[in-house]
């Protein structure tokens, strides 16, 4: 009997430009499970009406996310790839989950009083959001859920619901493991803060040249001497690394410590590694926006896979739970 491929799920947020920090914070790592498992990747479209609520910017931002990662490698053959509204039981299973779901367990969520403080109207969508992740989940039978640090406790209380659902109608659900990957790369910002939409300090990935061009000459830099050692705790160091091997790496570090070094060459080389490094990319992803209709057979060929597999479980969640009569 051969290694049986573990089911490993992962939503991806439609929420416009990606950037270096996406890709290399997660994406290049989602798109390398597809060889060694049986990947679901899907685009949270539900998930984003708690923030989102423009009807055009979350269709742009669908299609988008669906581009990016088809042009990035997903492979729709070798992964089940779709967008979350298109398998709509997955709000059924949210309810059925609800009675499973402590108010008290909800109300620890950090996430949501996170979302609070930072002036997020509080509603229900807000509330249930981790019920909803849950039911993303456990619909699908997942073994393995890649999470990073601040996924973690949604990962915990999907667990303390499918405990709770499994002791009281026998059992139905797998029982999901986290996949925390404790090295994944906190790309800084071109301010040095973690790289993130939310503060403004984003290198993207396929936006137009002059913009990425942009961002790259604004990375914030020191006033040290020209002719002074240049100190690599830095985020122009750290960006220029990712795109580096160990040996160039180590060149990098002997030239921070000769004097003469200018940041502003290191930039435009930087500029030039990111366009190098994303170029068949990029390519690819003008070439899908002028085929649309295969993203969008792309993308039903996964809701089609992925609903047959909600199927199974919906029919076994129902006769459990005694919705069968």
């Amino acid at each position: 009997m051969g290694h049986m491929k573990k089911r490993v799920l992962s939503g991806i947020q439609p929420s416009g430009a990606l950037h270096l920090g996406n890709y290399f914070g997660m994406m290049s790592r989602m798109i390398n499970y597809q060889d060694e498992n049986d990947l679901f990747c899907f685009i949270v479209n539900y998930h984003a009406l708690t923030t989102i609520q423009d009807k055009n910017e979350l269709e742009e931002n669908t299609i988008n996310a669906a581009l990016d990662f088809l042009a990035l490698g997903m492979d729709p053959d070798k992964s089940t790839f779709w967008v979350q509204s298109d398998v709509p039981k997955v709000t059924e299973l949210t309810w059925l989950l609800s009675s499973m779901a402590g108010v008290g367990l909800m109300e620890r969520s950090t996430s949501y009083k996170d979302k609070i403080e930072k002036g997020l109207k509080p509603h229900m969508g807000l509330f249930s959001y981790p019920i909803l992740m849950a039911a993303d989940i456990l619909l699908y039978g997942s073994e393995i859920v890649p999470v990073g640090k601040d996924q973690k406790q949604h990962l915990e209380i999907t667990r303390d619901i499918a405990i709770r659902f499994n002791n009281t109608y026998g059992d139905v659900f797998v029982i999901p493991e986290a996949d925390i990957n404790e090295n994944t790369m906190l790309v800084p910002g071109i301010d040095g803060q973690k790289m993130s939409k939310s503060y403004g300090n984003t290198i993207p990935i396929f936006s137009d040249e002059k913009i990425i061009r942009k961002a790259v000459m604004s990375i914030t830099t020191d006033s040290t001497d020209i002719n002074d050692p240049k100190d690599k705790d830095t985020p122009l160091f750290k960006i220029y690394s990712m795109f580096l091997n160990n040996d160039e790496k180590d060149i990098l570090s002997d030239r921070y410590d000769t004097p003469g070094l200018r940041y502003g060459d290191l930039k435009k080389e930087l500029f030039e590694k990111i366009i190098e490094y994303f170029s068949p990319y990029r390519k690819k992803r003008d070439d899908l926006l002028k085929n649309i209709d295969f993203v969008h057979s792309s993308l039903n060929q996964g809701a089609q896979k992925a609903s047959n597999v909600a199927d199974t479980y919906i029919e076994k969640i129902r006769n459990s739970m005694g919705l069968k009569y």
